[in-house]
Parts: C-alpha cells; sequence; structure tokens
C-alpha cells in the first residue's frame, strides 16, 4: 500500500496540479474545455485516493469494525445487513470492466443509501456523497 499512496496517489496529485496551472494560464475556450478530461481523471484520482486512505483508517483512528448507528439502519433498511451489502457491492465490483471504484454513497436528496460504480477516476458527486470507496483495478483480477 505505501507504493500504491507514494507513487500512485502522487501521480494524480502532480497531474492535476500541472493541468489547473495549464487551465489557469489559458483565456481560450477550446483549450480549457480540452483540459477538462484531465482535470476530471487526475482530480478524480485524487479525490477518490484520498478517500480510499481514510476508509482504511485503523482501528486507533477510529476505523475498522462493522457500522452502526444510522448508517447500519441504512444498510440494513436497503439491503438487510452487512452480509447483503457485501453480495451486492462484490457483484457490481466483478461488473466493471477495467478500472473503476464501487461506493456506497448517500444520496443527499433522499437520505438512502445505494453502491454505484464509476469508471476509471470519475469522482462521485452531484447530489451523492460517498461514504465507503472500493478501488477496481484491472491488474487485481
Amino acid at each position: 500500500m505505501e507504493l500504491h499512496h507514494k507513487n500512485h496517489h502522487q501521480t494524480y496529485v502532480n497531474s492535476y496540479n500541472a493541468a489547473a496551472e495549464k487551465l489557469a494560464s489559458t483565456s481560450s475556450p477550446d483549450a480549457q474545455i480540452a483540459l477538462q478530461p484531465l482535470i476530471n481523471f487526475h482530480g478524480g484520482g485524487h479525490i477518490n485516493h484520498s478517500l480510499f486512505w481514510e476508509n482504511l483508517a485503523p482501528a486507533s483512528a477510529g476505523g475498522g469494525g462493522e457500522p452502526s448507528g444510522k448508517l447500519k439502519r441504512a444498510i440494513d433498511g436497503a439491503y438487510g445487513g452487512l452480509d447483503g451489502l457485501k453480495k451486492v457491492m462484490n457483484a457490481k465490483l466483478a461488473g466493471i470492466q477495467g478500472s473503476g471504484w464501487a461506493w456506497l454513497v448517500k444520496d443527499t436528496e433522499t437520505g438512502a443509501v445505494a453502491v454505484r460504480t464509476y469508471a476509471n477516476q470519475d469522482p462521485v458527486v452531484g447530489q451523492f456523497m460517498p461514504l465507503l470507496g472500493i478501488d477496481a483495478w484491472e491488474h487485481a483480477y
């Protein structure tokens, strides 16, 4: 994981910063639009991996264990419990071709939880708030 964190994630940060600098230095709409895929990919890679590392917190830092409180109730209501969530999450992960993410998200409009998948490094945005992400990359299979 250290290699993943120090090299892989850092590449997203460096590449996002480079694209953001180019975006800030151009006034050409064509050039700005052309940079959007880089901003999305590398910015998304940074956002997704930052959340991923937070998900891996040790027990001493509040990580680990099974869901409790409102999250447990939401998972129980949507999936019948943690085992049901794992089954759905694993099925969705298996359906990702190449690289992507499976996220347990909260719909900020309804409050419901759901499993959603995103291709490559597309970040969770809009009405969904990421709660737990699993990185599915083609080399893991």
